[in-house]
């Protein structure tokens, strides 16, 4: 089930890639998560679990929305539509690394010497990765978006912890998607879309991404955290980056330079380095 979630997850970035060539970010972050929400309460019934939540959890659930569906998917679509696919994923691999070192900043964490230093390996192959030549096609901007969507869940997995524990994890999920898709309405009404442009390969590729990525892969993600536990989760977690790469190539075409193929290639080397030993909780649930 984990290799499922790295496909799942690996190839999504190919679908936002492919829809966003019809939809603005935001309008397909509201058009993903109307269709995740809808899905969700059957994955809680097949989960035996009830979405009922008290009053009190409300605002919490509504503030980890906003930061890791609005303000994640702002960035990641964004960013995305800037770079490829491939640059995206990688850049976004890290984000197990930045929660450990903002762990260690915020929370006092002990680190390893072999956690540090697979944080610098990996943040020095995101550097290779941003390295532009003069003709590059992709945008410097990208890298600024997907590192807001980095930040943006960083933060998120500090606000959901004192809430997580209270309810099943598809509860929360559910809540937080509910929130985050409130939160995409007012930048999907700025941007106007156009829905009259949908052809049958964008509306494959929109329900993929809200029925497999953001409902069963999350659904498969936990039950892989409870079956296998975080540091064999996370394992299979940092293969995202390897199938987003490999499907960018065989599927879109896209191929990166030999400088980006070593950042690349130290990036997902140092996230393995850094987060194959015992990492506190808040590892990401993926794009």
């Amino acid at each position: 089930m984990g290799f499922a979630v790295a496909i799942l997850w690996g190839f999504s970035f190919l679908s936002i890639k492919v829809t966003l060539e019809v939809l603005p970010p935001m309008s397909l972050g509201l058009a993903r998560f109307v269709i995740a929400v809808a899905i969700l309460p059957f994955i809680a019934l097949a989960m035996g679990e009830r979405l009922r939540v008290k009053a009190r959890d409300l605002p919490l659930l509504a503030v980890g929305g906003f930061l890791g569906v609005t303000l994640y998917f702002l960035g990641e679509n964004n960013g995305v539509k800037l770079l490829s696919a491939s640059e995206s994923s990688l850049v976004i691999g890290v984000i197990p690394v930045a929660t450990m070192l903002a762990d260690r900043a915020f929370l006092g964490t002990k680190l390893g010497i072999r956690s540090w230093i697979g944080a610098v390996i990996s943040f020095a192959g995101v550097g290779l990765i941003a390295a532009r030549s003069p003709g590059a096609a992709s945008s410097p901007l990208g890298f600024v978006y997907m590192g807001g969507a980095a930040l943006a869940w960083v933060v998120y997995s500090f606000a959901t912890r004192r809430v997580s524990g209270r309810y099943g994890r598809i509860t929360v999920t559910f809540w937080q998607s509910f929130w985050g898709l409130v939160g995409f309405i007012p930048f999907a009404v700025a941007e106007h879309p156009t829905l009259s442009t949908m052809s049958m390969p964008v509306v494959l590729n929109l329900l993929y991404l809200g029925i497999l990525c953001s409902a069963v892969g999350y659904w498969f993600y936990t039950t892989c955290l409870d079956v296998l536990g975080a540091s064999a989760t996370s394992t299979y977690i940092n293969l995202i980056p390897v199938v987003s790469v490999i499907a960018a190539f065989l599927v879109l075409g896209e191929r990166l330079g030999a400088l980006q193929l070593l950042g690349g290639a130290a990036a997902v080397a140092g996230v393995w380095l850094a987060t194959s030993v015992p990492v506190p909780k808040g590892a990401p649930k993926g794009a």
